[in-house]
């Protein structure tokens, strides 16, 4: 189509250009026909062009026909050409189409060649099986010749000979595992008793704690013999009255200068004690004063409490306390567990469960807070109902304590089953500081029958041959007999011995348990 457009331009190109010089020409001859010479002028101009553009369109025409016949070639060319590419790329395909048939075919005929050779396999493995199969029943029934055989010889069935097999290798798995789990148990009570020990010397080191023993009693020194006699008043109306006023007993005796304060409770003692030395510097002793004076004293005593407990607290760093717990905690510094100071005893525990926290990465500022205020129960009136750690627990609880601080101090002797590292640590600290030497008197009977309570216990289990209790019965030694007792037993008695010693008898602090196995051989060269 493109070819025929080019033929088809220059010739209306041609007759666009015919035609404006005939109406060139016309126009030309109408004007000479009017204006005369001016128009046979204009003529001559008109043929002039009018020639011009003959020529002009004859070259036009030429130039275009040359153009037809020059395109027409190359429409020509490039239909052969393309005519040749189409038939080489025929050739290729069929040729491509010719090999993949050729390869196709190839497989085939390998394919069959391999499904021959398995099927042949697969005879040859048919023919193995059934002859496994007969040697397989062959060898069962040999088998089974030999087991009568054996059974006949030996005395014992088959089930009799493996149960007797089982039970061999159950007693040497049963040493084997005996062995292996003491070896286990001795390395890691190693490790874990260096850890320990450490890290218990670290925070022993680092707290320094006074020593105090309790008593029922209290002197007050007077400054002199008269004073007793104003003390007693007239027919012993005074001390009538201070004793009623303040619940303790006066004792005056032939000690001089010195008057006895007697009553179980430390706090009533204090009280009458800080009423007597106002009373001495007073001068005025009478019933009405003496009252008067015990409730001021009264008073001041609980501001001292109230001090006291916010020392201790600024001691141990802990803050942030409600106010009436510095009151309960003031009153623990008059309360003693066997001579052990309770205040002291707290703020000790406090100091201890901190730095033993501070070594395993817990949470130091819980168990410094849980051990100063684990024994708060043993101040509160409700402690004397329910047992102090749940009593001062509930009431922490009141106070807006957090619960894990409360936990702590529930489960600080075991009454609740300690859930974190904290309760662990405080309950640690607490039987540290309870066990140290010095730190509680114990009566002589009281001693004397822990320590054969101790040896009672190790000495009821079968095949217990002596058993001691040493280092102030926080070590038991325990002698068991070598024909009743083997190495691999002698773990499982010391776990018993362990166990029914922590259900069956109350101890501060550790009881270490050894058990000792030795064969001794004697004899006489003659």
């Amino acid at each position: 189509m493109e070819p025929i457009i080019s033929v088809l331009v220059p010739f209306v190109v041609v007759t666009v250009l015919l035609g404006v010089a005939w109406y060139v020409t016309a126009n030309a001859r109408l004007q000479r026909a009017h204006q005369g010479q001016a128009i046979a002028i204009r003529d001559a101009d008109a043929d002039r062009a009018a020639r011009e553009a003959a020529e002009e369109a004859s070259r036009i025409v030429e130039d275009a026909r040359t153009r037809s016949k020059e395109l027409m070639l190359e429409a020509k060319e490039d239909a052969v050409r393309t005519k040749a590419d189409a038939e080489a790329d025929a050739r290729s395909r069929l040729a491509e189409v010719q090999r993949r048939e050729q390869r196709m075919s190839t497989r085939e005929e390998a394919l069959e060649r391999k499904a021959e050779v398995i099927e042949r396999r697969e005879r040859a493995s048919s023919t193995l099986e059934q002859q496994a199969t007969a040697r397989l029943a062959e060898a069962e029934a040999i088998k089974a010749g030999h087991v009568r055989e054996l059974e006949r010889v030996g005395g014992l069935t088959a089930e009799e000979a493996r149960a007797e097999l089982v039970a061999s290798i159950e007693a040497s798995a049963r040493e084997e595992a005996g062995r292996r789990i003491r070896e286990v148990e001795q390395h890691t009570k190693e490790e874990a008793g260096r850890r320990a020990r450490w890290i218990v010397a670290q925070a022993i080191q680092r707290c320094a704690a006074d020593t105090t023993v309790e008593l029922t009693q209290t002197s007050v020194t007077i400054p002199s013999e008269e004073m007793k006699g104003r003390i007693i008043g007239k027919e012993g109306r005074n001390i009538r009255a201070l004793e009623a006023a303040t619940g303790v007993d006066l004792i005056i005796d032939e000690t001089p200068e010195t008057v006895t304060l007697s009553s179980f409770d430390p706090l009533r003692r204090e009280v009458a004690r800080v009423a007597l030395l106002k009373l001495m510097a007073d001068g005025r002793i009478n019933p009405a004063r003496i009252e008067e004076l015990v409730q001021r004293a009264g008073t001041e005593v609980e501001a001292q409490l109230r001090e006291d407990g916010e020392r201790a607290a600024y001691e141990a760093g802990v803050s942030g306390l409600h106010p009436e717990l510095f009151k309960i905690l003031g009153r623990l510094k008059f309360r003693s567990s066997y001579g052990q100071n309770q205040l002291q005893h707290s703020l000790e525990v406090s100091l201890l469960a901190g730095t033993m926290a501070a070594e395993v990465g817990a949470d130091v500022a819980t168990c410094r807070r849980a051990g100063l205020l684990h024994d708060i129960g043993k101040a509160l009136a409700q402690a004397e109902e329910t047992a102090h750690a749940a009593a001062g627990a509930e009431f922490a609880r009141k106070l807006g304590i957090p619960p894990r601080v409360v936990h702590a101090i529930a489960a600080h002797h075991f009454e609740t089953d300690p859930q974190t590292v904290e309760a662990f640590l405080v309950a640690a600290a607490d039987a540290i500081s309870a066990a140290r030497p010095g730190a509680r008197r114990e009566t002589a009977e009281n001693y004397v029958r822990r320590l054969q309570d101790l040896e009672l216990v190790a000495a009821s289990f079968p095949g217990v041959d002596r058993a001691y209790a040493l280092q102030a019965g926080r070590e038991v030694r325990i002698l068991v007999r070598p024909d009743e007792v083997d190495d691999v037993q002698v773990a499982a008695l010391g776990r018993d011995i362990v166990k029914r010693i922590g259900d069956t008898l109350d101890f501060p602090g550790l009881i270490r348990v050894t058990v000792i196995r030795e064969t001794r051989v004697t004899d006489y060269a003659r």
